[in-house]
């Protein structure tokens, strides 16, 4: 199936609602394609994978092997930052071969090697080199799998179905640390059992992924590879980033993704104002992710109606409300709860969304290599927030550290809707 960017935007402007007439684009029924089916029961095994161990990752970095704030700071950066270093390289390869099938799986495949290693790292060093193999693999997947999505896709519906894989990848986000609340349940330090869970879940999640989904070309056979003219190994060309709205993109989500703390910052915030017992810290992860499924598909589908720019900022407007929820010196049950429901719908507002509008705003030719430009702005800027964030704490204490991000946050969503609807008043790429 090849897709025209025309074809997929209909050059609207993505501020303004579309056109709601009879021959409005949202009149077409939406129909959910079987690839995106299964490309989110692959996401949805891998993140009961991946979410049982990052729920449990907090606690065993900072009670289990006693390491200090800033140890886990730097961790959860390479957790956030580590596949920025191949989003790019990986979103090229796959528009340069035209098989985004063939690059996702070599990242599945990575990160389901990762797990192995997590059965024998124990000190600092071998834990970064596993959390960075981990999310070298998705660096690796996510572009070629969301150019998947994209050209199987109804265009007037693409946030949509990016809502409805992103409501199965969150199905296995829940039950990932659901399942290593009840490991942990049963065996206090049950944490090498919570690995091997998370490898069983991997290896089947790359074997659905190798067997069941097609090998969608998502340029025509014969045609030229992106960039050809230029020669071979001239790599990524730096002018994508000149197409009307896309560079406008990237300059707010490297705005706002500077000032996105880690869940497992929020989680240890949390932690220490009500201090719980800590074999509850994994449904933290649980309540957030059931947010984020529950939210995915209509928030989707409000961004295909209402803007997804206007969707984009209003969920960080809710990660801000999050952020000054945990700070509060009111605690308990009910101020915890709300904090895990804004996370998610800071999730279910921006994950899928983003994607949608890189996608929307990138040339068909180079779908795969946009895709991964947004995420590597993203993931980079979300590494430096967690290592920031572990030296505010460490410096002025978890609660007056939330604020001062919070604080900060307030002023780059001002400044990130007037760049965003600067850049989107212009025709998308086509």
């Amino acid at each position: 199936m090849y897709l025209s960017m025309s074809d997929r935007n209909g050059g609207k402007k993505d501020l303004a609602p579309p056109a709601t007439g009879p021959a409005g684009p949202l009149q077409t029924p939406f129909r959910l394609s079987p690839v995106i089916l299964w490309l989110g029961v692959v996401s949805m095994l891998t993140d009961v994978s991946s979410e049982s161990v990052s729920a449990i990752l907090p606690l065993y970095i900072t009670g289990f092997l006693g390491l200090s704030a800033i140890a886990f700071g730097i961790l959860d950066g390479i957790n956030q930052g580590a596949s920025a270093v191949v989003r790019i390289a990986a979103g090229y390869a796959s528009d340069r071969i035209g098989s985004p099938k063939r690059v996702a799986l070599a990242g599945y495949g990575l990160s389901m090697v990762a797990r192995i290693g997590l059965l024998f790292a124990s000190g600092f060093w071998a834990l970064s080199a596993v959390v960075a193999g981990d999310r070298i693999g998705k660096g690796i997947r996510t572009a070629p799998r969301d150019a998947l999505i994209t050209v199987s896709a109804q265009p007037e519906h693409l946030a949509r179905h990016f809502g409805v894989h992103r409501m199965l990848d969150n199905i296995g986000a829940a039950g990932g640390p659901l399942l290593a609340f009840f490991i942990l349940m049963l065996m206090p330090n049950g944490y090498g059992t919570v690995f091997v869970v998370s490898l069983a879940f991997a290896i089947i999640g790359v074997a659905v992924l190798a067997l069941l989904v097609p090998n969608l070309k998502t340029r025509q056979p014969g045609s030229a590879a992106p960039d050809s003219k230029t020669g071979p190994g001239r790599g990524f060309r730096w002018r994508l980033l000149r197409e009307p709205g896309l560079g406008r993109l990237l300059v707010a989500a490297g705005l706002l993704g500077l000032l996105t703390v880690g869940d497992g910052f929020i989680y240890l915030v949390l932690q220490d104002r009500d201090s719980f017992a800590v074999q509850w810290f994994p449904l933290l992860y649980v309540g957030t992710n059931v947010v984020f499924l529950i939210l995915a598909v209509p928030l989707g589908r409000l961004a295909d109606r209402w803007g997804k720019a206007r969707v984009f900022i209003a969920g960080h407007v809710a990660l801000l409300a999050c952020y000054l929820l945990a700070a509060a010196p009111v605690g308990g049950l009910g101020p915890t709860v709300a904090c895990l429901v804004l996370l998610g719908a800071f999730y279910a507002a921006t994950d899928g969304v983003l994607a949608a509008l890189a996608s929307q705003l990138t040339p068909p030719d180079k779908l795969a290599t946009g895709l991964g430009a947004a995420q590597t702005v993203v993931a980079l800027s979300r590494m430096t927030a967690s290592v920031g964030f572990g030296v505010l704490w460490f410096a002025l204490g978890p609660s007056v550290a939330m604020v001062v991000v919070g604080s900060f946050l307030a002023v780059g969503v001002v400044a990130s809707w007037f760049i965003l609807r600067g850049g989107l008043r212009q025709r998308p790429a086509a």
